[in-house]
Formats: structure tokens, C-alpha cells, sequence
């Protein structure tokens, strides 16, 4: 490692934090309905969306009415995603005249791109057409991420509002979300891509002739615009089989950088915002410093492991870029539940590949997806404040609101609902022909391949391991119900807590209120998490990363 990889760190590091107050600031602005110059632009979408469907922009819904609202409205993208590839042979833009999805990939997929997961069992040069990652894809990536943005202000309107039911709109939520925020973003985004020489064209592929004299298909299509939302949206997937390493996708050394940047933008300056919702920045000051330590401690790991034990070893990594892009964008995908690789991490050592399972077993808390990892960490800070009240023997609070019965409950589930997909599916794949004949492994890394495709799955991350074939009956239905699970077994829960909070009075602050804005705070809950995380997930993890490490540093191998 030298001196230019550690600056790449530095400056990736300083410009994500640098970001975003700025950001955040503008998304408190779009959420809270303030003044703010782009609205003058873009209103006039707004208004003809709300007119379209009949929608009044001030009504308000409880936390079952807007549950049902987002529930019925991911189903109808699930449904209408999942119909698209049944049926894009006989749809327009398929130069390449690519044959109908079968059912069990069709569901896999569907059920991917409408929870904000994007993992894809399939190459996408040779099974979607224009037409379905353009109309099918293209615009669950901006809704599923615009859900995500909801629920997390449902959870914020909760936290601060006083014996009040009413938690704002879901399709209010999800129009500003994208229009405000996503669009705008995603827009300018992909001109920038294009000017790097990321293609966006609806051409036919092209056959050329190699050095070699030999005949290769080049594929084209419009994969800046699906590039710039997978990564803004903390989406991932790819628009090629080969994801961000593709030279179609990422060309360039400024393209690389900007698009890993891209992945946690959002989801850090959304923390900040929600400093700014609640009325105390500094609030959300601490708790992105949980974030960055969990983030930072992670790459840490992950780069000594990877020069120290696996200096030299260049397959699956990034050789364009070097290998700290490598790493960087594999802590970061893994960290947001964005999924989009520019290497293979099945070829990482194992403590790296062990920090990335981590970062998802957490429940992309780490910063996490658009809105979920802020959900998702306030989960875990509920569980905090009860823990610390246990030990002082006061009801717990936060920002003063009692913390009940009710609260921890829906905090565990929450908890819970993912981790089960996580172990018990991962477990029913080790005991089945079905699972094990898709491995291309044996012992510890073998399965390692399993425990990442579940994990992937319940933490609505989406990146693969690599060498494992799921695009199979098995894992194609596995995998998707685990993706189902892993989204609504935590969003409906997090409502619940929503609307539990959003009734109660607030507590007054005095001498015995256990302080959430400091260091003590950051560090209880940073042991909640990896205690947590450790008593979950270490025996599935001793299984596979830990052992194989022993293994490799004996010089065995499988």
C-alpha cells in the first residue's frame, strides 16, 4: 500500500463528510416543505402528479393507513415487473430479440428490484431487454429507494410529534422523494457518466473482430441512466453480468471514484437531515458518528487483511483502479445495501470477506440504504435506551419519548426478521442436494458462498459472492422470499414504533435523563450493535470466514 492509496482513502473519506451538511440540509428542505430553489422547477410535476391521481398534498395518514399504502403500492410493482419479463418477447425495444424470463427467475427479479435489493440471478446483456430494464427496472429503482426515504420519515414525524396519529403521506413522501431529490440527482449524474464514456443508446449489439481474429458480441444499451439511480438509490445490481468492473460501466479512474462516492451520499446526509427534522443536529451528528466508526473500522480491517495476507494476489480485484478501489467500494456496498461490485469478493481474503458479510449481518445499519439505514440504526438505538434504563433502573427515553414494552418488541422483530432469513435459510441450503450442487467451493469457502447469498438477501443488499449459481428453482425462490422477509419484516415494524410514538407526550428533560447526544451514547451503541451482531452471527461466521483464514495462514486450501 502507498502513499496515493491512502490519499484516495483521505479524500474519499473528507468528501463524504464534506457533502453531507450540504445535502442533508436540502433534503430537510424537500421533507419539512420548506422554500428551496429547485422547487420552482420541478413543481409543476408535482402538482400534475397529485391532480392525476386525486391526491390532496396535506393529507395525512396514520401508521396503518400508510402501511397500506406502501404495501399495495410495492405489490403493484412487484406484479407489473414480474408480468413485464414474462411477456418482453413481444415487447418493443429487444433488438436482440431476448426470449420471455421463466416464472422463478421472473419472481427473483421482481422481488429484487421492488425491496430496493437488486441482486440478480441472471447476466442482464443477455436476458433483459431495453424494454424491461428501462420501464421495469429502471423505475423500481427510483420508487423502492423513495420508499425507503418514507418510512424513515414516518419513524422521524413519530419521534417528534406530540399525541398526534398523523404521520404525513406515503405518496406525498414518495413523488418529493423522487422528484426533489433522486431525479434531479440521477440526472446530472448520468450526464456525468456519459462524458466518462459510460454508453446510453438503444443500439443493437455489435459484432467485432478481435487482435485475435476472433468474432465477439459487444453489448450496448442505456446503461448510464440505470447506473447513476443504482448508485444514488443505493440500489446496486448491474446493467452487465459483470456489474461495475465493466469498462461500459465504469471507464474511467474518475468514474470509479464518483460512483463509490455515490453510494454513500444519500444515506449520510439523510442523518444529517434527520439531525435537522427533530430539531438537533447534533443528535444526528453522534449517531453518524456511530456510522462512520462501524465504517471506518471495517475498511481498516479489510485493507490490512487484504496487504497483509494477500499481497500480490491480484485475481477478481480491480486491476484498472488498484486494489484499495477494490476495497473501498467493497466496504461501502456492503455498508449501504447497495450491492454493486467493481470485484469479486469471493476472491478477497477472508477478513475481507468476512468485514463485508458483517456490514449486512448488522441489518445495513452502517449508513445502510436510503432511509432504511437511518430506520434501521434508530432500531438499534431503541434498543440502547432500554438496555441503559435497565442499568440506571429508570424508563428508558429517547428525545422524550417513553420507550415501552410495545417499542422493544417491534425493535426485536425488526431484529429479528432478517437474521432468521439469514441462518435458517443458509442452514436449509447446507442440508439440501438443491443447495449444495450449486456451490463451486468446498468446506469454508463453499460455504461462505451460501451464507453471503442469504445474507445478501435478508439485508436487502444484493451483491454476490461469486461462484455460487443461483439462477436455479432453488435459490431463485429461496432468495426471494428471503428478500421479502428481510424488507417488510423490518418496515413494518418500524411503522408500528412510528405510530406507538407519535401518540405519546414528551418528557421533559431533567437531571436523570440518560443523554443520547455524546460519547457515551456513541459507544453503548456501538456494543449493542456488535454484541448483538456477535451472539447472532458468530458461529455461521466461524463456519466460513474464520475458519478459512486459520486455514489459509496453515497453508490449507480447498
Amino acid at each position: 500500500m502507498n502513499y496515493f492509496d491512502y490519499l484516495q482513502v483521505f479524500v474519499y473519506l473528507l468528501l463524504l463528510v464534506a457533502l453531507t451538511p450540504l445535502i442533508g440540509n436540502y433534503m430537510f428542505k424537500v421533507f419539512d416543505n420548506k422554500p428551496f430553489k429547485a422547487k420552482g422547477i420541478f413543481s409543476w410535476l408535482e402538482t400534475s402528479i397529485y391532480k392525476t391521481i386525486g391526491l390532496k398534498p396535506d393529507s395525512q395518514q396514520n401508521w396503518k393507513q400508510y402501511a397500506f399504502a406502501l404495501l399495495s403500492f410495492n405489490l403493484l410493482g412487484f406484479l407489473f415487473v414480474f408480468v413485464l419479463q414474462l411477456i418482453q418477447k413481444q415487447l418493443p425495444l429487444n433488438p436482440q430479440q431476448l426470449g420471455n424470463v421463466s416464472w422463478p427467475l421472473a419472481f427473483n427479479t421482481a422481488a429484487s428490484f421492488m425491496t430496493n435489493t437488486n441482486w440478480q440471478s441472471y447476466a442482464g446483456e443477455t436476458t433483459l431487454s431495453y424494454f424491461t430494464q428501462l420501464i421495469g427496472l429502471t423505475v423500481q429503482n427510483f420508487v423502492s429507494a423513495a420508499t425507503g426515504f418514507g418510512v424513515a420519515l414516518v419513524l422521524i414525524r413519530g419521534i417528534r410529534n406530540k399525541l398526534n396519529s398523523q404521520l404525513g403521506n406515503f405518496y406525498v413522501d414518495l413523488t418529493r422523494s423522487v422528484i426533489y431529490i433522486l431525479l434531479p440527482l440521477s440526472i446530472l449524474f448520468s450526464v456525468v457518466l456519459i462524458g466518462q464514456g459510460v454508453i446510453q443508446n438503444l443500439n443493437a449489439y455489435k459484432t467485432v473482430t478481435t487482435i485475435e481474429k476472433n468474432q465477439q458480441v459487444i453489448p450496448q444499451g442505456p446503461a448510464a441512466s440505470q447506473i447513476a439511480i443504482k448508485q444514488l438509490g443505493t440500489n446496486g445490481g448491474g446493467f452487465f453480468n459483470t456489474n461495475s468492473a465493466h469498462p461500459y460501466e465504469n471507464p474511467t479512474p474518475l468514474s470509479n471514484f464518483l460512483e463509490m462516492l455515490a453510494i454513500l451520499l444519500l444515506p449520510a446526509s439523510f442523518v444529517y437531515c434527520f439531525g435537522k427534522m427533530i430539531g438537533s443536529v447534533k443528535q444526528g451528528w453522534y449517531i453518524y458518528m456511530t456510522m462512520f466508526i462501524l465504517f471506518t473500522v471495517g475498511l481498516v480491517i479489510s485493507v490490512y487483511s487484504e496487504y497483509h495476507f494477500s499481497s500480490g494476489v491480484f485475481e477478481g480485484k480491480e486491476l484498472r483502479f488498484g486494489t484499495i478501489n477494490s476495497l473501498i467500494w467493497e466496504n461501502a456496498t456492503t455498508a449501504a445495501s447497495n450491492g454493486s461490485v467493481n470485484a469479486m469478493h469471493s476472491s478477497l481474503s477472508p477478513l475481507s470477506a468476512l468485514v463485508a458479510l458483517f456490514n449486512m449481518m448488522l441489518g445495513e445499519i452502517i449508513f445502510g440504504g436510503v432511509g432504511a439505514g437511518l430506520y434501521g440504526m434508530l432500531i438499534f438505538v431503541i434498543l440502547t435506551v432500554f438496555i441503559a434504563g435497565l442499568m440506571v433502573g429508570r424508563t428508558p427515553e429517547y428525545l422524550g419519548k417513553k420507550i415501552e414494552a410495545f417499542e422493544v418488541k417491534m425493535a426485536i422483530m425488526g431484529v429479528i426478521a432478517p437474521s432468521f432469513i439469514i441462518l435458517v435459510f443458509t442452514a436449509i441450503a447446507c442440508m439440501t442436494d438443491a443447495g449444495l450442487s450449486s456451490l463451486s467451493s468446498k468446506g469454508p469457502h463453499g460455504f461462505s458462498e451460501m451464507l453471503y447469498a442469504f445474507t445478501s438477501a435478508g439485508a436487502n443488499n444484493g451483491s454476490a459472492f461469486a461462484g455460487l449459481n443461483a439462477n436455479t428453482n432453488f435459490y431463485n425462490l429461496m432468495i426471494g422470499i428471503g428478500i421479502l422477509v428481510g424488507r417488510f419484516g423490518v418496515i413494518i415494524p418500524v411503522l408500528a414504533i412510528a405510530g406507538s410514538l407519535s401518540e405519546k407526550k414528551l418528557i421533559p428533560v431533567s437531571s436523570g435523563t440518560f443523554r443520547t447526544d455524546n460519547f457515551t451514547f456513541v459507544f453503548l451503541l456501538i456494543a449493542v450493535i456488535l454484541i448483538v451482531g456477535a451472539l447472532t452471527f458468530f458461529p455461521a461466521l466461524s463456519l466460513g470466514p474464520i475458519v478459512e483464514h486459520i486455514l489459509m495462514i496453515t497453508g490449507k486450501t480447498f
